[in-house]
């Protein structure tokens, strides 16, 4: 059997910008194990917008599927992040787009969804990123990334202005935000890849939609939860991690290395934001819910995580429990990219194996076995998904 495999970027994501494949990890090691599974695999990434509407990237993603995929096969959807409600979305029954037959006509032989610290339930930082402040922090985040990745640069004069923006109150944030733009234009100004015409763009487009930024929000993704609606006889699994609180004692194990103190005050930033939990709109599943996952994810959540998170849980980026849905298959420490395959690696490359470069320093100790295995899990249920659907059938 061939399988098609599309795998959609969450936000502030893309398919290749520069030199940098967001899911290059990912690719190589979902290859190796269907052909490892005596299976062939087409692998592709969508081109979907980095910030616009769940729906918008939803379209882009159906249209990028229904041109490729042919007229057999199985068909697997992974989504990242963001890049994981598009999935849900276009798989949701009575999801509207235009010209849908042509779109939507593959969907019956669509097997399997995987999201990747999916916001389910939203983020508390979307709701930061929301703000006057927090989209210009979400632009100078976007080239801190595409830099930090793609070329191994380390650039501290933006590290430093982020953690400025989001750490502080709204004092004289008319100046911070003027002094951020001038850093990010400074920066990627140095760098002839990240100043190329698809950098440009790709930072323009953030700038011009950020619908998912507002959809992203704990408050708007109560209403998703409640519109969207699994499909019949596709497997959903997801994977989970979070990063450990930052402490002191991580803080002193980085002061030899300058640029990893930075990092790691940048990343406990973006963690304390995140960490922030509702009430009203807690991020996550409560008792009553008709989308509940039941006690058996939280005690597989706990066996996998070896305790008991507490609410306040996160990789950075999006909270814990938003990150459940479906059956979890893959659950550990890690920050919100090492789940990609972008974590801190010492280890020297072997023969073409592609260069492991870490986002933030996160205390997370994600390491090449973890993404091994979460790899595993991944590849186990879309294989299984095929059976399930030939059950349903």
């Amino acid at each position: 059997m061939i399988h098609h495999v599309y795998l959609t970027p969450g936000m502030f994501g893309f398919a290749r910008l520069a030199s940098f494949d967001y899911f290059a990890h990912v690719e190589h090691g979902l290859q190796r194990r269907f052909l490892a599974a005596g299976q062939q695999v087409e692998l592709h990434v969508a081109d979907v917008a980095p910030t616009a509407s769940i729906r918008r990237r939803a379209a882009k993603l159906a249209e990028a599927v229904g041109r490729t995929a042919g007229d057999e096969g199985a068909i697997h959807l992974l989504g990242h992040s963001t890049g994981g409600l598009d999935a849900r979305f276009v798989a949701s029954p009575g999801s509207q787009f235009s010209n849908a037959d042509h779109a939507l006509r593959w969907l019956p032989r669509l097997r399997s969804i995987t999201t990747m610290n999916t916001p389910h339930y939203g983020t508390p930082l979307a709701s930061f990123f929301a703000t006057a402040k927090g989209q210009r922090a979400l632009h100078a985040l976007s080239a801190f990334t595409i830099i930090g990745l793609s070329l191994g640069r380390r650039p501290l004069g933006l590290a430093s202005m982020l953690i400025s923006l989001v750490g502080r109150s709204d004092h004289a944030v008319g100046l911070q935000l003027r002094l951020l733009d001038r850093s990010v234009d400074s920066v990627l100004g140095l760098v002839d890849e990240a100043r190329s015409p698809e950098v440009r763009s790709f930072l323009d487009a953030i700038k011009g939609d950020q619908g998912a930024v507002l959809q992203a929000s704990p408050e708007a993704m109560d209403l998703m939860v409640a519109g969207f609606e699994d499909r019949k006889g596709v497997v959903y699994q997801c994977t989970a991690s979070m990063a450990p609180h930052p402490s002191p004692a991580k803080w002193l194990r980085t002061l030899p290395a300058p640029w990893r103190t930075t990092s790691l005050t940048l990343f406990a930033a973006l963690h304390r934001l995140t960490g922030h939990y509702g009430q009203g709109y807690p991020c996550g599943a409560v008792q009553g819910d008709v989308a509940f996952a039941g006690a058996s994810t939280e005690a597989t959540l706990a066996r996998m995580m070896g305790a008991t998170p507490d609410l306040h849980d996160n990789d950075g980026i999006v909270p814990l429990r938003s990150q459940l849905w479906g059956t979890l298959v893959w659950a550990g420490l890690g920050d919100h990219l090492d789940v990609l395959g972008h974590y801190r690696d010492d280890r020297p490359p072997a023969g073409t194996e592609l260069r492991h470069r870490d986002w933030l320093t996160s205390g997370s100790d994600f390491s090449h076995p973890d993404f091994e295995k979460l790899l595993d899990a991944i590849v186990t249920g879309m294989l299984e998904s095929t059976h399930v659907a030939a059950d349903v059938e």
